[in-house]
């Protein structure tokens, strides 16, 4: 039995770094032509596609090669951006034509599944949050580098100070970069609130610097303040392309604990404003692949892991996480130390993250502030009878032989 046709006129595109092959299906005939990659070739493929009627284009998500195809086609046509992973051609011979027609194929059946492309504004604002974080993990790694040097040299300012970076610690770095303080002369460079470590500081600094040690030093703060000012730069120019609807979203995340300012700007430029897109909050945490993941087979239950899905909002609500389950008297802190005795860190990290995307998605979803639920919310899920016999379980594990008697009325 002959499969129905949906998309009539259509056209799939396999695009290389070098090339694109495109293959136009008009009432099940098919039309193959390969173009280049460069403005002038993709305008005439543009040209190509109109001129046999196509009104819907699928490409593979390849790199980031698909982008160009997508930025110069995106206004004539319907795109949509397949995962590679949802069109493998069953086993056997693979070239470039046979990809682009079964593209087409797969495409004039309906069977293909568009993957969320963002409107332009939102693009780039992706590019400028995601270009943030890169040099955010740029810098983490040059303070690692100095960690290196100094206990190279023997110096333990880590030991003693939090963040060797900070102001207290950049003092310190700058002092030995010029080698003209002695350890009690930088032990006295500290923030007050570091005076009750100045004897400790004093032992930690007592190291053997060399002007080997000085040089790579002075090279790393220079990385340090040049990274500085790139990610200023960048937050200045994030702030000045979000919309006031995103500058009034991001101060409303800001309120949630374990989002800042950073956290909630990287979250809007995956997700978006718009939840429209995704009718629940189950649909967000499945596209974000913030919930347990389906592998069963004959009524078994293989495993529950989470897929693989946007790595950029999964690192921002995971680190997002960590700092809710920090959150004194929260009801995600409550959460995390509910699920950790049982289920691990790890998995209760996970399940607060998956808490604060459905945070989100009320908020952006519907007006008005945002309220904790409190670190008591899990208590009043139990009446007063069942809370007690949960105490009397623990106390009885515990060896105790427990009897309960309620006082007379």
């Amino acid at each position: 039995m002959a499969m129905e046709m949906v998309n009539p006129r259509c056209a799939g595109l396999d695009v290389h770094k070098k090339s694109v092959w495109a293959c136009a299906r008009v009432e099940g005939e098919a039309f193959i032509e390969p173009f280049g990659t460069c403005t002038r070739e993709l305008l005439r493929l543009g040209d190509w596609l109109a001129g046999h009627g196509a009104t819907v284009v699928a490409m593979e998500s390849t790199g980031v090669y698909w982008k160009p195809v997508w930025n110069l086609l995106e206004e004539r046509f319907r795109l949509m951006l397949i995962n590679a992973q949802h069109i493998k051609q069953v086993p056997g011979r693979k070239t470039d034509v046979k990809d682009c027609q079964w593209i087409a194929e797969l495409l004039g059946h309906g069977l293909l599944r568009a993957s969320f492309v963002p409107p332009r504004p939102q693009r780039e604002l992706r590019d400028l949050t995601r270009q943030r974080t890169q040099l955010l993990g740029d810098r983490a790694r040059v303070v690692n580098r100095i960690q290196k040097t100094l206990e190279d040299g023997n110096i333990k300012l880590a030991s003693v100070a939090t963040d060797i970076t900070g102001r207290s610690g950049r003092a310190i770095l700058d002092a030995l970069v010029a080698g003209t303080h002695t350890p009690e002369q930088m032990a006295e460079l500290v923030h007050k609130r570091m005076e009750a470590k100045k004897p400790l500081l004093r032992e930690a600094l007592a190291g053997r610097v060399t002007d080997h040690h000085r040089f790579m030093l002075r090279q790393f703060l220079a990385q340090i303040d040049d990274l500085a000012r790139m990610i200023e730069s960048f937050d200045q120019r994030i702030e000045a392309v979000m919309t006031p609807l995103e500058r009034e979203a991001v101060e409303r995340l800001d309120e949630v604990p374990g989002f800042d300012v950073r956290s909630a700007e990287n979250v809007l430029a995956e997700i978006g404003t718009n939840m429209s897109r995704f009718p629940t909050p189950g649909h967000l945490a499945s596209w974000a692949g913030m919930c347990p993941g389906n592998n069963e087979s004959a009524g078994k239950r293989k495993s529950g892991r989470t897929r693989k899905a946007n790595r950029w909002l999964k690192g921002a609500l995971t680190q997002a996480a960590w700092g809710a389950s920090r959150t004194r008297r929260s009801y995600y802190r409550a959460q995390h130390q509910r699920l950790s005795v049982r289920r691990g860190v790890k998995r209760a990290t996970i399940a607060v993250a998956h808490s604060l995307l459905v945070t989100t998605h009320c908020l952006l979803s519907k007006p008005g502030p945002y309220t904790d639920l409190g670190p008591h919310y899990f208590q009043t899920l139990r009446t007063p009878e069942q809370r007690a016999e949960q105490l009397i379980r623990k106390l009885e594990r515990l060896g105790y032989l427990v009897q309960v008697e309620r006082p007379a009325a």
